[in-house]
């Protein structure tokens, strides 16, 4: 006989947080949202944190190299999308990764004799203006000189001039050594009001170059996710079909964390594919999922998954419940995961963190997330709204849109996705295509929602997501106490962009 669930399954909607005791100390600015990403035994510290509980979906108009790079600089992850060729996200993560780091390999190096019209090719296909020149052409050959776009005037040129006459060369540099750290580097760029210092070791051989911009990006961005070596820290989704080709090259890339990408993860599939990753690169950390029950988690924990997602059909874009009939609500299913999770750390000693998926519309849904088991959130919808999401800005009926479509839509046609063996091919839809308002960057975005699970975490007396997890007191509302909570029995003046999110 089918097993039936006494009590119906939320959405986040239904739920409020009441306050608790606000203490002198508990104001934004002492609250941290650093969080764990993957799994770690007691007593130890994850391998890899987030500075703020938010990744981002692995979605094609969501998480590519640009959002990447722009999410990382905030503090949170994004998961570039693996519906695309191999070479294709290889080649976004690694332009995440390469782009800023306290001492960078050069990309764009050039000899001596290279003429110009191959350096403006050269730097349309890397965006990176300062061109390394050395004796063969290599990131560690002999440093011969400098080339940046101050040396030279494309208008008043033919292309095809070389190089050696417009460089800066070598005797004029002023470089680091052998022993340079990124502070000494540093304080040579100020000191000499460089914007690029190049590092060569003892036979004058390039190594690296410090940039100016990165010493300056870092001040603007306090919670930048780093990794050791001073780069940004990037995620990509994978499936379970092509993961024996795909991982090498997401690793030669330089990714930090994959997720395996399905919608339904309590699967023999999953449990395969995790596993040749900790065969094969053991030191790679897999996300798994998506699932909605304590089952599935598990399954998914006992699999050696390093995080596990929640969440089906929650999603915006996402009719999976309306297609199949399968899924759960949101919140149910996250406070019921949770307790899972909390049980599996008790017996094991292993924390697993977890991850909600879907489901949010407000921003104080993230916070709601969190105070129910969530060590983070992943984002679709939130970020595809920004400037530096793939989608394409357009102007529909007067407003200004961007474009965001499901991964099980016509559109993306993200197979791997939904397969139960019945090849390459998506046989039905379980997303839509779709338009959402444009909502400018993504820094000034996040920003804001950061302020607001931090106000509300100071009103339930919390300074932690943890101390959040152990104090939250939640109570489900009624339908009238929904409305209640919103604007009502007034004509609103004006639409505020911080308001309706």
């Amino acid at each position: 006989m089918a097993f039936y669930y006494n009590e119906p399954s939320h959405t986040f909607s239904e739920y409020l947080l009441v306050p608790g005791y606000t203490g002198p100390d508990n104001i934004p600015a002492n609250v941290s949202l650093k969080t764990p990403l993957v799994r770690y035994k007691k007593g130890e510290k994850p391998a890899i944190s987030l500075n703020i509980p938010m990744v981002s979906a692995v979605m094609q108009s969501v998480s590519g190299d640009r959002l990447g790079i722009a999410l990382a600089k905030e503090g949170g992850m994004a998961f570039i999308f693996g519906s695309q060729s191999i070479e294709s996200q290889a080649a976004m993560v690694a332009k995440v990764k390469n782009h800023k780091a306290g001492f960078v390999v050069s990309d764009s190096n050039v000899t001596p004799d290279t003429k110009l019209h191959d350096v403006i090719a050269l730097i349309e296909r890397t965006g990176h203006s300062t061109i390394a020149v050395t004796d063969d052409g290599t990131p560690n050959g002999e440093l011969m000189g400098i080339l940046t776009s101050r040396d030279y005037r494309v208008s008043r040129m033919t292309g095809d001039e070389i190089v050696g006459d417009y460089m800066t060369p070598r005797e004029k540099l002023i470089v680091g050594g052998p022993n340079t750290t990124l502070s000494s580097a540093n304080d040579l760029i100020w000191e000499n009001k460089l914007n690029t210092l190049p590092v060569v070791d003892e036979k004058n051989h390039l190594q690296y170059l410090v940039f100016r911009k990165d010493y300056d990006s870092h001040k603007e961005h306090p919670n930048e996710l780093l990794d050791e070596e001073k780069r940004l820290l990037v995620g990509a989704g994978i499936n379970s079909r092509d993961y024996a080709e795909r991982v090498p090259a997401l690793v030669k890339a330089g990714v930090d964390c994959v997720v395996i990408d399905s919608s339904e993860g309590y699967s023999v599939w999953q449990a395969e594919t995790i596993k040749w990753i900790h065969e094969n690169y053991a030191d790679l950390k897999v996300g798994a999922g998506n699932i909605v029950d304590a089952e599935g988690f598990r399954f998914l924990a006992d699999a050696g998954a390093d995080f596990i997602k929640i969440g089906i059909g929650g999603g915006s874009i996402c009719i999976t419940r309306e297609t199949k009939g399968i899924g759960r609500g949101q919140a149910t299913a996250v406070i019921d995961v949770a307790k899972a999770r909390d049980e599996y750390y008790k017996e094991t000693g292993e924390y697993i963190p977890i991850c909600s998926d879907g489901g949010i519309v407000y921003d104080y849904h993230m916070t709601l997330a969190l105070a129910m088991g969530a060590d983070f959130v992943m984002l679709g919808r939130y970020f595809s709204r920004f400037e530096e999401a793939p989608g394409e800005k357009l102007v529909v009926n007067g407003n200004t849109v961007k474009e965001y479509w499901g991964e099980g839509s016509a559109r993306a046609r993200n197979w791997a996705r939904y397969d139960l063996g019945q090849g390459k091919k998506l046989s039905f839809e379980e997303g839509v295509d779709s338009y959402v308002p444009y909502a400018g960057s993504l820094k000034d975005n996040v920003a804001m929602t950061i302020l607001k699970i931090k106000s509300t975490m100071c009103n339930c007396g919390a300074l932690t997501i943890s101390e959040l997890q152990q104090n939250a007191k939640l109570t489900l509302v009624s339908s009238t106490s929904i409305i209640e909570g919103g604007a009502h029995d007034v004509q609103v003046k004006r639409n505020d962009n911080t308001y309706n999110k």
